[in-house]
């Protein structure tokens, strides 16, 4: 044996533990918060915890969060994994904002079941999870369990949020992005556009529709209910909705389809009756799924912006806000490919000699 002593690293959970109080009122005075009220006691405990447990140096004692972060561990709570790669991005995301810093990323899967819940929050802890990411594959709003109330580390809400913002929580802007899938093509020269749209109940596509009402109304464009079609994400639904919408008299030139997969329905529907895409008719999809690439042609899209929220929960947790904390709003960003023509080019090709 090398007879290398192993030196303990001293964390805020040490010094609440000597002050009596909790991790949180030790980060409010480490840091020198002043809009939150500690008493002169407490504060002059908390500061002799840290000085005889060699925790920082000064008066008072701080330390970045980040330096309280590193070496150690972030717990994930997703509810799952294995059906779509929006954990997966975020978990990414989490990852390469963390990386440099030496944080491993514990991930436990709960199927939303609050008894999981609680096996996986204490298990996260005893394994010395210095923050929490609780994230939901659908964005909604959550009713946390109780166990969630008085962590004694920050938590940070991923793809959902609760109604009275006690945690910090991002989002993907979905409206803005409505609005963008409809505007590249009203760009393109369509004002006869169609949308098909995921399960009504759902935030995310309550959302786009009203993003791809805004972009109509603000290009002077009547909204026709004619030319939404109800889909539940799948392909099948997909397909289903553009036979619908193909069967119109004055059928669409272009067609948003709020998710990848009923896009990939969408493209079929088409062909089946003899169309081309973009040449008759324009698809945008949504989410930037791997098949979109592999879509002939290749089509345009929204990337939902997971990789970016998870490196912004991560950010949350190094330095945790204070007070009210507002739902953050991330965009999604367009994903130009081969799937949209300009309305005259589509005109002229139609129109020309065969």
């Amino acid at each position: 044996m090398s007879g290398r002593k192993t030196i303990k690293r001293v964390t805020m959970m040490d010094v609440a533990k000597l002050a009596g109080c909790s991790q949180a009122t030790v980060s409010f005075v480490l840091n020198n918060v002043t809009d939150i009220k500690i008493s002169a006691d407490l504060r002059a405990r908390v500061l002799d915890a840290a000085r005889s447990l060699g925790y920082g140096t000064g008066s008072p004692i701080r330390r970045t969060a980040m330096e309280e972060l590193r070496g150690g561990c972030i717990g994930f709570i997703v509810d799952q994994l294995a059906t779509a790669p929006e954990a997966v991005n975020a978990i990414e995301g989490a990852r390469q904002e963390s990386w440099d810093d030496d944080v491993t990323i514990l991930v436990a899967q709960t199927q939303g079941r609050v008894e999981h819940e609680k096996r996986a929050l204490d298990r996260l802890l005893q394994a010395g999870a210095q923050g929490i990411v609780y994230m939901s594959i659908f964005t909604r709003r959550v009713a946390l369990d109780a166990i969630f109330d008085n962590l004694p580390v920050p938590m940070v809400l991923l793809n959902c949020y609760t109604s009275d913002e006690r945690f910090p929580a991002v989002v993907p802007d979905e409206i803005t992005g409505g609005r963008m899938a409809t505007s590249i093509l009203i760009d393109l020269g369509h004002r006869h556009i169609a949308t098909i749209v995921g399960e009504s109940f759902m935030e995310a596509a309550q959302d786009r529709l009203s993003g791809y009402r805004k972009a109509l109304a603000k290009a002077n464009l009547p909204y026709d209910d004619r030319l939404i079609a109800e889909g539940d994400w799948t392909p099948t639904s997909g397909y289903e909705a553009t036979q619908r919408l193909l069967s119109l008299t004055d059928r669409p030139t272009a067609i948003f389809c709020q998710n990848d997969k009923m896009a990939t329905g969408c493209f079929n529907a088409i062909r089946d009756a003899g169309l081309s895409i973009p040449g008759d008719i324009s698809v945008v999809g949504y989410d930037d799924d791997e098949i979109a690439r592999h879509m002939k042609p290749q089509l345009t899209t929204l990337d939902l912006p997971h990789r970016a929220m998870g490196a912004w929960a991560i950010r949350q947790l190094e330095t945790p806000p204070h007070g009210s904390k507002s739902v953050h709003k991330i965009a999604c960003s367009l994903v130009t490919r081969n799937s949209c023509a300009s309305l005259q080019r589509c005109q002229y090709r139609n129109n020309s000699p065969q």
